[in-house]
């Protein structure tokens, strides 16, 4: 079985207008949310053995939170454009190609793919993964090129406003 945590970036400040999409930062709320989040997985013993993220800036700083919290080198997170360009086909690819021996991988990126890669991966239907939310998907499977539509199992959904 492999573990799949899918997680959106936390919540991105649109204060500078001037300011291209990719490069928006997180505003006071995701600066919050993003180490509660990954707090809260630590306290539930969420362990990953790869973190794959979006370039873009506030997906990457989310990233790095996570990293911090769960004792990931942030030097090791594999950046892909693909998140941040792509749809399902670019993510179904990039969880492909993720080398059999980690066990649990965790990628970071940005909605609406997020939660249609969720459905797509779980046969779940989550109408909206909320900013700084992960996802829990178990796959039915030992080998991440076996990924594929309706092969893993939704665990679990947490996001930051369950807990406030």
């Amino acid at each position: 079985m492999k573990t799949l945590y899918l997680v959106r970036h936390a919540k991105s400040s649109w204060d500078n207008a001037n300011l291209a999409d990719f490069d928006r930062p997180l505003n006071k709320r995701g600066q919050k949310a993003a180490p509660f989040m990954a707090k809260l997985m630590s306290e539930n013993n969420v362990q990953v053995d790869r973190i794959i993220s979006s370039q873009a800036n506030r997906a990457l700083t989310t990233a790095e939170t996570f990293c911090e919290v769960l004792g990931y080198p942030p030097e090791k997170i594999e950046q892909r454009i693909e998140i941040y360009e792509g749809g399902i086909n670019q993510m179904l690819q990039i969880v492909r190609e993720i080398p059999d021996s980690c066990s649990s991988a965790m990628l970071f990126g940005h909605n609406p793919t997020m939660t249609s890669f969720a459905n797509f991966i779980s046969g779940e239907h989550l109408e909206n993964i909320v900013t700084c939310g992960v996802v829990r998907i178990d796959l039915k499977t030992d080998f991440w090129q076996q990924t594929l539509m309706d092969s893993g199992k939704l665990v679990w959904y947490e996001y930051p406003k369950k807990y406030q």
